[in-house]
């Protein structure tokens, strides 16, 4: 019997990311941000979540993708990380998936390398890819990927 692991999805651009069930702590609505000055242009500020202080990561930026447009709202994917908890803004949130460890591979040649540096793999759906973020290295904006 293959291994079945648990995935957390969300859409950015029309592509399926996936990070590990176990990562991640909670997914909530656009909320309001404090920007902080200075930083890199991937942080596009911090969020006062029930008294934790979060720092909030456009993914769209950090993967090289097109700026989401200013009429549509950024969704939350807090996840753990070995630096503590950070909100991932991403376009629309997804389900949780179980895929079969039978359907990963290595990042097709197609997906832009910036993007293939922050993926660990694939894994092929019907009709489509779910493309699963390392977390540890997508919230690490010190690295260029591109």
């Amino acid at each position: 019997m293959t291994e079945q692991k648990q995935f957390c999805t969300f859409y950015l651009d029309n592509h399926m990311f996936g990070v590990k069930v176990e990562q991640v702590q909670e997914v909530f609505r656009y909320q309001a941000m404090t920007k902080v000055p200075l930083a890199p242009p991937e942080v596009r500020g911090l969020i006062n979540l029930r008294g934790q202080i979060i720092t909030a990561l456009d993914l769209r930026r950090r993967l090289g993708m097109e700026v989401r447009s200013e009429d549509k709202l950024p969704m939350n994917v807090v996840v753990r990380t070995e630096d503590g908890v950070v909100s991932l803004l991403v376009d629309e949130i997804g389900d949780v998936l179980e895929v079969s460890e039978d359907v990963h591979e290595r990042p097709p040649e197609t997906v832009p390398e910036g993007v293939r540096k922050l993926v660990l793999g694939v894994y092929k759906l019907e009709g489509k890819l779910l493309l699963i973020l390392d977390s540890e290295k997508a919230v690490d904006v010190g690295h260029a990927v591109a």
